[in-house]
């Protein structure tokens, strides 16, 4: 029996000053608008929103790959990002969307076989996902037809694959925002 691996949420510190919302130009409070958490504006969105246009353009996109109704479904989405987070090295992306993902699933199951380095513990179709989300993160050019047919074997339809390298990938590009725009640590 494995014991259930509790993640306690990380805390994200910028290298830049964030936009305090106080002192924002009009552009940049319209563009944090665009957020999709009804919670406060988090640190690393005022950080991004220094250019909001790029940020409002990112986040849309975000917006689009994670949270649209349809396709693939939350969870698995989730777990291409863990899988990608993990593999990249971002640790605050990792322990977010490992507690998204068991929020979603009602279960910490999946992510503690992760962190506890136990893929043969995965179901066949967490297993494949996990699976493509590292290969698809570590040599992005070595994914192939191999990896597709896994995909397909779980049961996953086009759709639900594109929607999944989707995830994955735009968090290759998520994660190494975090990385040079600050660093993560479970302080205060």
């Amino acid at each position: 029996m494995i014991s259930a691996v509790r993640l306690k949420p990380l805390n994200w510190h910028p290298y830049i000053d964030p936009v305090e919302v106080a002192d924002a130009t009009p552009e940049q409070l319209d563009a944090m608008k665009v957020t999709p958490s009804a919670k406060k504006v988090s640190e690393y969105v005022r950080t991004l929103v220094h250019d909001p246009e790029s940020y409002v353009a990112r986040t849309v996109l975000f917006n689009a790959i994670m949270y649209v109704p349809g396709g693939l479904p939350r969870p698995d989405r989730e777990l291409g990002a863990l899988g990608a987070s993990i593999v990249n090295g971002c640790k605050f992306c990792a322990v977010t969307h490992a507690r998204r993902h068991a929020e979603l699933t009602r279960s910490d199951a999946v992510v503690t076989a992760l962190y506890l380095e136990r893929p043969e513990a995965l179901g066949p179709r967490d297993a494949a996902i996990n699976a493509f989300a590292r290969r698809l993160s570590q040599v992005p050019s070595q994914a192939n037809e191999e990896d597709i047919a896994s995909l397909r074997a779980v049961g996953m339809d086009d759709a639900e694959i594109i929607d999944l390298i989707h995830a994955v990938s735009i968090f290759g590009w998520a994660n190494r925002l975090m990385h040079v725009l600050g660093h993560a640590d479970s302080g205060k």
